[in-house]
């Protein structure tokens, strides 16, 4: 019997179809391991968010270069059943050090496919998400590796991240596309092509800067719908996500309980047809 639709009311999303996860997730990015009380307070921070019931949490080889999935690691080790974290490959230090740079290698992302497994201590990362095309390296030798990766059960599902509608359908010539993860809020809707391809195709939405950086309040309607219903500027951006597609799974990052008990607290918003209305003109031309 096929599975019931994903729906903006429904809570939980299956990614690639059978990984069920809250639609309302968690972005590690912020969580920082610079000094000894960051770190202690971003682990009370992990915690927090999967006491509050969030199943779904992001990080990237990126972040840190590798310290964010361990600090998950020790934060959550050994995992709830119902918990994923999804990681991203595909992004080296650069050239001069200081900076990143997209590296799309097969052997590149093997190794650091190798390395994330070992970081988070896992034997099989269950979304993994390339974080750059890399523009010089075919798509098809990039997914390809992941393929392989997946085949050998080191991966279980393949997304992509910053990547257009056209990038999207050629991924899926080569590999199944379980995930998207753009940049995407309210008042920037850019990817919307990218949104209704993953939308026609069932792929969950992960946006990232799902609240534009804490500047939502600044637009006035955004600031009145809040007032209205009496809760915050961000969380009316969050409810709106929720509420705009079902393959929306918003994955806000915060380095305080106080403010990821403010997000998550936002899956209980409810959006009348008048406000909605009101908010979809907000980003309308974005």
């Amino acid at each position: 019997m096929p599975s019931a639709p994903n729906t903006p009311s429904t809570t939980t999303f299956r990614i690639g179809g059978d990984l069920t996860v809250e639609r309302l997730g968690f972005g590690a990015m912020r969580l920082t391991t610079k000094q000894p009380e960051d770190r202690k307070a971003a682990i009370a921070v992990a915690r927090r968010a999967v006491e509050l019931g969030i199943t779904l949490i992001d990080t990237a080889h990126l972040y840190g270069f590798g310290a964010n999935e361990e600090l998950l690691a020790e934060a959550l080790h050994p995992y709830p059943d119902d918990l994923l974290i999804t990681t991203k490959v595909g992004v080296v230090h650069s050239a001069e050090g200081d900076g990143w740079a997209a590296d799309g290698r097969p052997e590149s992302l093997r190794t650091q496919v190798d390395h994330a497994l070992r970081r988070l201590r896992v034997d099989r990362i269950e979304l993994l998400q390339l974080h750059r095309i890399d523009p010089e390296t075919p798509l098809a030798d990039q997914l390809g590796a992941l393929r392989d990766l997946r085949d050998a059960g080191k991966v279980g599902r393949i997304g992509l991240s910053e990547v257009t509608a056209a990038e999207l359908a050629e991924a899926r010539e080569i590999v199944d596309i379980a995930s998207v993860q753009n940049g995407y809020n309210l008042t920037e809707r850019e990817h919307e092509p990218v949104l209704a391809a993953c939308e026609a195709a069932d792929i969950a939405f992960l946006p990232w800067r799902p609240v534009a950086w804490g500047k939502a309040g600044d637009h006035a309607e955004v600031a009145a719908v809040a007032a209205e219903l009496g809760v915050t500027a961000t969380q009316v951006c969050l409810a709106w996500l929720l509420d705009h597609s079902p393959v929306i799974l918003p994955i806000p990052g915060t380095t305080s309980i106080a403010h990821l008990e403010e997000n998550t607290a936002a899956k209980d918003i409810v959006l009348t047809p008048e406000l909605r209305a009101r908010l979809d003109k907000v980003g309308e031309g974005t």
